[in-house]
């Protein structure tokens, strides 16, 4: 029997998604003219660093290259030997923030930042009485550059799926704008790992069902999706069919993100450790993930059979997220502690130091990993 939903569709709101454009290496190349044309990364230099750092993000010359944010900067350096590296200025690249936010206020008091760079803005009624989204997202680019000198990226639907989708389709300094009436032949389109919630963990199994495109995930039933991948399954329905809820607005700051766990049978050794640091690190990006938030200090806490406890943290020149960047911290915290003889009862880590976070400066591992 299949389900049926409602699918209740509200195509009146007017949603704009504003992605700054290579933020943090814009910055750079406007404040230092000598490095436009040249690739450059935004990271400490690998000789600086024994070859441990990682690339926040990198500028479009240093892309073609293969250099991409979260890539290890020893790897970006293999790829791209006479790229500028250039540690991030995060004080710099945040008062910058500010103008720009202060820009989106001029327009509608209704924005939701998700990182340092990037926003969406409910212009449905707004402060200039104006009609169309499409002129306040170029209304909004030219006082982005009058103000900074940076150029932004901007996506306009009636959701924030939609609008997010339609931002990075035409970078730099670009408007995409997906219409109710084209939001259907648009998703089909799209390749399955560009629907949000598609992770590397998922598009196998995806594959495995003859799902590689938006055009095969809507051939699917909602009973099938459902069956499969569960909430997310509903979700993959609704958002293929153009149908997205969210409504655009700001949540409390968060101080921390954590996951810990209590083990009935308490850990005996450093295999079963590590696997419960991965599984933990896993956990944690996806609750990062919901709350789009990146942190520098990462807290390892073990507590023992005997109910002593140890905590441990350490604190990270750029900001992470990624399971894989959690992880290894933690094993690295680990290797200080290294102690199961009296067998572990809860393994826990948190990320601490946050800042909104941005699909441009994420940080994986401190080595190459393939999406």
């Amino acid at each position: 029997m299949e389900l049926q939903f409602p699918l209740h569709n509200d195509t009146s709101r007017k949603i704009i998604h504003i992605d700054m454009d290579a933020f943090f290496a814009s910055v750079e190349e406007r404040d230092h003219p000598e490095f436009r044309g040249h690739p450059l990364v935004i990271a400490r230099h690998p000789s600086d660093t024994g070859g441990r750092g990682v690339v926040t993000t990198a500028n479009y010359e240093a892309r073609k290259y293969g250099i991409h944010s979260a890539m290890s900067a020893q790897k970006a350096y293999e790829l791209c030997p006479q790229a500028i590296f250039k540690p991030g200025d995060h004080h710099k690249y945040s008062e910058i923030s500010k103008i720009v936010r202060e820009i989106f206020y001029r327009y509608t008091d209704v924005v939701e930042p998700v990182s340092i760079d990037e926003a969406y803005l409910d212009v449905t009624n707004n402060k200039v009485n104006c009609k169309s989204a499409i002129k306040i997202a170029r209304l909004i680019q030219k006082d982005i550059w009058e103000a900074v000198h940076l150029t932004c990226s901007a996506g306009v639907s009636y959701n924030k799926f939609l609008a997010k989708l339609a931002s990075d389709f035409q970078k730099p300094r670009g408007i995409t704008v997906v219409a109710p009436q084209d939001a259907v032949l648009f998703l089909k389109a799209l390749p399955i790992e560009k629907f949000h919630g598609v992770g590397k963990k998922t598009v196998p199994k995806m594959h495995e069902l003859g799902i590689f495109t938006g055009a095969d995930l809507y051939e699917c039933t909602e009973m099938m999706l459902i069956r499969n991948f569960g909430k997310m399954g509903y979700s993959l329905y609704r958002k293929v069919r153009g149908i997205h809820d969210s409504p655009v607005n700001v949540t409390r700051e968060r101080k921390s993100v954590g996951k810990e766990h209590t083990y009935g049978q308490p850990l005996q050794t450093e295999e079963a450790v590590l696997a419960q640091l991965r599984q933990l690190s896993e956990n944690v990006e996806e609750a990062l993930k919901r709350v789009q938030k990146h942190g520098k200090t990462v807290v390892l806490k073990v507590r023992y059979t005997d109910y002593s406890t140890t905590t441990k943290r350490v604190t990270l020149p750029e900001y992470i997220y990624k399971k894989e960047a959690l992880f290894y911290q933690a094993s690295l915290i680990w290797e200080e502690i290294l102690g199961v003889e009296k067998g572990i009862r809860l393994l826990g880590i948190t990320l601490t130091n946050l800042d909104p976070m941005t699909y441009e400066n994420i940080v994986l591992p401190l080595w190459e990993t393939k999406e």
